[in-house]
């Protein structure tokens, strides 16, 4: 299968998706979710399909998310049911990739960003892989445009050691490879130039089944390595003030508590951590702490129900559209959020963008189940 944007074919065993919309950051429209979601239905019962991997041919990135301009447009022309539509579809393909019954391995090299977190991530459920190159930036930085680590990702982000998940769901920080894999979202490590040659590889070397598969191709991640090492890596690095600062409270409680560390230890890091939070969406801050902080106890069906009812929340009543026009559209970084100060978030209307516009039995993805 090739559409304009992206190549799905077969071989050796081993199904393959090439992102290709190089322009736009391998950023996905509806028809390559469509395309990656009919290719995984078909693949998941096909007995001569063992595994699948997902790249891109493109060093700058794997992929930047969804499409922000189409949805924008279609907010702004009261189109909510296109918005929907392309969020069930997007949560419909996260939940089928986390539930995939063989090895998905995921190439996140270049820009990860929103929804490229939500095509590979899953890939650690699956008994595949997420690997990471030296070329990686990988963020959730939704809280900058009055959105929320959505895609599934706050499952994972509350997973992560510590405070950490917490820190990336508010700032929306970016981290490279060593990042990557000391917060575990990431299980390995490959040089940017070895990818073509182990594509190669795996379309014409014989394997037995998936497992021989996953072994060759976590023995040819073994040969090259990251630097620096996780565990010097910059999150690592400020992993104590993270657990200091974000492992409790509310977006105003958090820039309360890295301002005090600022003031008493003169840390730069606290400083410029506060300066950052300061330019998100408030709302949209606490509105991601929560999200990670229910995702601790919920499935991955249950937070990806959460996720919907969230986007038509903050489509509708938060900051997500202005937060699109002032970052990506009109680009002036002047965004009029709704609240414009942490400390004035009322904590009920946090959890009123939590309220579903469904009720169980017509919300649109009541049918997923892990």
């Amino acid at each position: 299968m090739t559409t304009e944007d992206i190549r799905i074919d077969t071989a050796n065993g081993i199904g393959f998706i090439a992102l290709d919309r190089p322009k736009a950051l391998n950023a996905l429209t509806p028809p390559m979710l469509r395309a990656i979601s009919e290719a995984l239905r078909a693949w998941r019962h096909d007995q001569a399909i063992r595994a699948v991997m997902i790249y891109s041919p493109h060093v700058r990135a794997f992929c930047a998310g969804g499409d922000i301009r189409f949805l924008y447009d279609a907010a702004k022309a009261g189109d909510s049911d296109t918005v929907d539509a392309f969020f069930i579809d997007e949560y419909k393909l996260n939940h089928a990739i986390f539930t995939f019954p063989k090895p998905y391995i995921a190439v996140m090299s270049g820009v990860v960003m929103g929804g490229g977190m939500g095509i590979s991530q899953g890939a650690h459920h699956t008994g595949g892989l997420r690997i990471v190159t030296q070329s990686t930036k990988m963020a959730m930085p939704e809280t900058r445009i009055g959105l929320f680590p959505d895609v599934g990702v706050s499952w994972f982000l509350a997973r992560a050691p510590g405070a950490i998940g917490r820190y990336l769901a508010a700032t929306g920080a970016s981290m490279g490879a060593a990042d990557a894999l000391y917060a575990r979202m990431a299980d390995a490590y490959l040089d940017d130039g070895a990818l073509p040659g182990l594509i190669e590889s795996l379309r014409h070397q014989r394997f037995l089944d998936g497992v021989d598969i996953m072994r060759f191709v976590q023995n040819e991640t073994t040969k090259y390595k990251v630097s620096p090492i996780p565990d010097a890596s910059p999150l690592a690095e400020a992993r104590t003030l993270i657990d200091k600062c974000f492992a409790a409270g509310n977006g105003a409680a958090i820039l309360a508590s890295l301002e005090r560390e600022a003031d008493a230890s003169g840390s730069a890091w606290a400083r410029g951590t506060a300066a950052q939070l300061r330019e998100r969406s408030p709302l949209s801050v606490d509105v991601a702490l929560q999200q990670v902080d229910r995702a601790r106890f919920s499935t991955m069906a249950e937070t990806l129900r959460r996720d919907l009812d969230l986007t038509r929340s903050v489509f509708e009543r938060g900051d997500v559209v202005e937060g699109i026009r002032a970052r990506i559209v009109d680009k002036d970084d002047q965004p009029a959020w709704k609240v414009t100060r942490a400390e004035d978030v009322e904590p009920k209307d946090v959890e009123h963008m939590f309220d579903s516009a469904w009720s169980p039995a017509t919300h649109p993805l009541r049918l997923l189940k892990d």
